[in-house]
C-alpha cells in the first residue's frame, strides 16, 4: 500500500453476502425452494459486500489508502467480513466500528443458474450507523469522506435524515471534500416512503460530490417519472430511456440543491456529470478542490463519458468502483477529463471479474491502459447538440 491519499474515508453500508451453491432448476425457484423440500446444494462463498466494501476496497487495490469505516457486530459473521476485507491486505479491517451485542449485516444470494436472483438481506448494525459513530479523530486530516447507500441504514433517514445531515455536515467542518453515493430501496419499505426530496435539501449543501444512479434519482426526486420510464421500459432497465435533456435537468436541479459536482451513474451508458458555474463552489469543496490553475477546466461543464469496450463478466459493484475511480482523479488533483476516463476505466476493469473489485489493477496501470488508445463505447443514448471532444474522447453538452 502506498502512502498516497492515506487521508481517504469510505464510510457507509457494509454486509456479508453468503452464496451458496444452487443447482440448476428447469420449473422455476418457487419449486427449488418448495416448504418442506429437502434440496442437495453445493459450497458457500462469502465475500463482502455494501459502499464500503466495494468502493473502499476498489481504491485500496487502486494503491489509495483508504480507510473502511463500516458497522459490524461482534458475532461470527462480523468476524467473518474483518477476515475477508483483510484477505485484500493487512489492516484493511481496521476502520470497523464493532458494537457489542449487534448482529452484523448479511445477505443470503439464491442464485441458481438461468434464474433471476432473490436476496435475502438483514440490515443489522447498518441500522444503527450514527454520526457518532465516526469519532472527531477520525475525521481529522482528511481529505476525502466518502458515504455510500444511507437509503438501506435506517438512521440516516429516520428523522429527516437528520443524522446524514449530521455526519455530511461534521466531515465538511472538518475540512474534507464530501462524497455521497445512494441506493435505490424498495418501494414499500419505510426507506421506500422516506420523504427524499426533504432529506436531499438538508443533506446536498453538505456535499461536494454526489454520484447516484439515474434509477435512484429518478426514484427520490421525480416519482413520476421513474414510473413512466419503467412501465415504457417493461420491467427491464429504464437507463436506455434516458436523453440528454432528461440528464441536463436532474444536473441542474442536483447543483441548485447545493452540490459542486453531479455525477449521475448510467451502467453500460457510462457516466454523466454536471458542474458548478460558480467558481467559489468549486473551490469551497474542501480539501480535493480543484487548484487555481485548474479550477478553469471543472467550471461549468456538463460532460458524458462513454464506458470503455470490454468482455463482460460480471456487473456486481460496477458503480461502486466508477465511483472509486473519479474519487482516485480527485484525489491525485487531475483536470475534469481525466478524472472521469479513471472512474469508467475503473468501472470497466471491474466488470472483466464476475466479483466485485478483484479486477481492480494499481492506479499507474489502469492510466497506462487508457492511454494506449483503449476503445471507448459509442453512446446510444439521445444526445441532441452534444459534441465528442476528440482528445479525450468524452461528450460535451454545447449548452
Amino acid at each position: 500500500m502506498t502512502d498516497r491519499a492515506a487521508d481517504i474515508v469510505v464510510a457507509g453500508h457494509i454486509c456479508l453476502d453468503i452464496i451458496p451453491a444452487l443447482p440448476s432448476h428447469p420449473e422455476g425457484l418457487s419449486q427449488l425452494l418448495a416448504p418442506g423440500k429437502l434440496v442437495e446444494i453445493g459450497p458457500a462463498s462469502l465475500s463482502t459486500g455494501g459502499a464500503v466494501a466495494n468502493t473502499g476496497l476498489a481504491l485500496r487495490r487502486l494503491g489509495f489508502g483508504a480507510r473502511l469505516m463500516g458497522k459490524i457486530g461482534d458475532d461470527a459473521f462480523g468476524r467473518s467480513i474483518k477476515e475477508c476485507l483483510d484477505a485484500y491486505g493487512a489492516g484493511a479491517s481496521d476502520g470497523m466500528i464493532v458494537s457489542a451485542g449487534e448482529s452484523s449485516s448479511y445477505t443470503i444470494v439464491i442464485s441458481p443458474p438461468g434464474i433471476d436472483r432473490l436476496f435475502l438481506h438483514a440490515t443489522g448494525t447498518n441500522d444503527t450507523f450514527a454520526a457518532s459513530d465516526v469519532s472527531s479523530e477520525a475525521l481529522a486530516g482528511t481529505r476525502l469522506f466518502h458515504f455510500g447507500y444511507p437509503p438501506l441504514m435506517r438512521g440516516m433517514y429516520e428523522r429527516g435524515g437528520e443524522e446524514l445531515v449530521r455526519l455530511l455536515a461534521r466531515a465538511k467542518e472538518a475540512g474534507a471534500t464530501v462524497s455521497l453515493d445512494m441506493a435505490r430501496p424498495d418501494p414499500a419499505s419505510d426507506a421506500g416512503r422516506a420523504d427524499w426530496p426533504a432529506i436531499l435539501a438538508r443533506a446536498l449543501p453538505h456535499v461536494d460530490v454526489f454520484l447516484p444512479s439515474l434509477e435512484e434519482i429518478l426514484f427520490m426526486l421525480r416519482p413520476d417519472t421513474y414510473r413512466e420510464l419503467s412501465a415504457r421500459s417493461g420491467g427491464e432497465e429504464l437507463l436506455g430511456l434516458a436523453d440528454g435533456a432528461l440528464l441536463s435537468s436532474l444536473g441542474e436541479e442536483l447543483l441548485a440543491l447545493g452540490v459542486a459536482v453531479a455525477g449521475i451513474k448510467l451502467g453500460e451508458h457510462g457516466l454523466y456529470v454536471r458542474t458548478a458555474a460558480d467558481a467559489a463552489r468549486l473551490q469551497a469543496m474542501g480539501a480535493c478542490a480543484p487548484g487555481a490553475d485548474a479550477i478553469g477546466d471543472w467550471l461549468g461543464r456538463e460532460l458524458l463519458a462513454p464506458c470503455f469496450a470490454v468482455d463482460v463478466e460480471g456487473t456486481t459493484g460496477a458503480g461502486d468502483c466508477t465511483i472509486a475511480g473519479l474519487l482516485g482523479g480527485l484525489a491525485s488533483g487531475l483536470t475534469l477529463e481525466r478524472s472521469l476516463l479513471s472512474a469508467v476505466g475503473t468501472g470497466a476493469c471491474n466488470v472483466e471479474r464476475a466479483d466485485a473489485v478483484s479486477g481492480i489493477p494499481r492506479w499507474e496501470d489502469l492510466q497506462r491502459r487508457i492511454h494506449a488508445g483503449w476503445q471507448q463505447r459509442t453512446p446510444v443514448l439521445a444526445l441532441r447538440g452534444w459534441t465528442r471532444l476528440a482528445e479525450s474522447g468524452l461528450w460535451s453538452s454545447a449548452r
